[in-house]
């Protein structure tokens, strides 16, 4: 798309949007209809401030003028295409998908974690295969009991306790973590460092090494066990070392130019008691060794999750890559998710929890809260979840809604799924 035309059409999605939002366009919705006219995502930085030039331009038009306006250049705007159904995944095989959905054991589903985990399970049931749930719950500090239950339950009501379910929570697999640390270990794929948080974020920022990178494999596996094991009175304490991946020289090693690629952690020694496995274990996987250990061990085949994971998605191939995984062959595809910026809602399990523990709300099932309780008991099925889902599909642009809005397309995919008998 050359610039003439790119500022023509951005004045006609931009006047249209908003005509239809009281006079407001907003970027995001005016960027994602230039995708469909042959904007590329590569050329958004190149074209953004011409793009927010003209959207401030037109925002500050009255809604009169903008309706003149579009008039002049309604042509320009293509009719979309309204898309049915799901829209297909790649490299699917016979057997169908292995997919999953990662919660947090903070609190209880809110909607976003509805819509997120019904559309990878919508593409389960389209394909056929098997959808985990899986409890992340490696770290001590952010665990809510009771949520273990609540998980379990919700899950089955919002998946229709499908046969393709299964659930299971990251706190019993730690052997996993445990064995596949130790193999990143052995292959000189990880290292146990000493330093300081302080001082290695300075190695970090002069792209420097740090003393404890390049110790060889036997001085490592000894720091090791002065991590994870219990009886010695000469372990690590709590702080004093962490497991890190030792990002390859083939791509930068610790001068990649992602800081955010350089030698990330993956295990720490965390004391505070768990809720299940109470003192069991002293040392703890972080996320991505967790997660890259677990979609190994399950064999997921897709993901979809949202686009600020994007930085982990390449972590977690850096593993793979490590575990001699061919990422061509063997990595999960990936689809990532913008945001709903859902206004007038805190979307946030932790604080509702704190919320209701100081009274604010009933309990999880307040009619005020955005929870799966609340809207299930105000007569919303597990479908209204799905519909809304599928309508979404995968798309990476972030959307707002508030609180009306929402509720008008939901309650219209919870009508649908009345007439429908299900």
């Amino acid at each position: 798309m050359d610039k003439k035309n790119l500022e023509k059409k951005t004045c006609a999605y931009a006047l249209k949007n908003a005509i239809a939002y009281n006079g407001k366009a907003q970027q995001g919705a005016v960027i994602s209809a230039l995708f469909n006219e042959g904007l590329k995502r590569e050329d958004v930085k190149k074209y953004i401030k011409i793009i927010s030039k003209i959207m401030k331009k037109i925002n500050n038009l009255s809604l009169e003028k903008q309706k003149k306006e579009f008039e002049k250049l309604e042509d320009e705007v293509s009719e979309r295409k309204t898309r049915e159904g799901l829209p297909e995944l790649p490299n699917v095989k016979k057997s169908g998908v292995v997919m999953r959905f990662a919660p947090s054991p903070s609190g209880a589903f809110h909607i976003g974690h509805a819509l997120t985990a019904s559309l990878s399970f919508l593409f389960v049931k389209k394909y056929g295969g098997k959808f985990y749930v899986r409890i992340e719950d490696t770290n001590p500090e952010n665990i809510y009991k009771p949520a273990y239950k609540m998980i379990k339950e919700e899950s089955k009501w919002l998946f229709d306790n499908a046969k393709e379910l299964e659930i299971f929570i990251q706190s019993e697999r730690m052997n996993f973590y445990y064995n596949y640390a130790e193999k990143l270990i052995k292959n000189s794929s990880a290292y146990v460092c000493t330093c300081s948080a302080d001082d290695f974020r300075e190695f970090v920022k002069k792209k420097e090494e740090c003393p404890c990178r390049n110790l060889d494999i036997n001085e490592n596996l000894e720091r090791w066990k002065k991590m994870s094991s219990k009886n010695s009175k000469k372990n690590f304490k709590e702080g004093e070392a962490v497991l890190r991946f030792k990002t390859p020289e083939s791509i930068g090693g610790i001068t990649h130019k992602n800081p955010a690629m350089r030698d990330f952690p993956l295990a720490r020694i965390n004391e505070t008691e768990h809720p299940l496995q109470k003192k069991k274990y002293r040392v703890w996987p972080l996320m991505n060794l967790s997660v890259a250990v677990d979609d190994i061990e399950t064999k997921i085949t897709h993901i979809i999750r949202a686009k600020d994971h994007r930085d982990n998605a390449e972590r977690q191939k850096m593993i793979f890559s490590a575990l001699g995984f061919k990422i061509e062959k063997d990595f999960p595809w990936t689809g990532f998710l913008g945001r709903i910026h859902l206004k007038d809602f805190k979307l946030s399990s932790s604080q509702i929890r704190k919320d209701i523990e100081a009274r604010k709300y009933k309990g999880w099932d307040d009619l005020r809260l955005p929870t799966l309780a609340s809207l299930k008991k105000q007569g919303y099925k597990p479908q209204a979840f799905w519909g809304f889902a599928e309508k979404r599909g995968l798309s990476e642009v972030d959307k707002i809604l508030d609180k009306k809005e929402f509720f008008k397309l939901l309650d219209d995919f919870n009508l649908e799924s009345n007439d429908k008998n299900i």
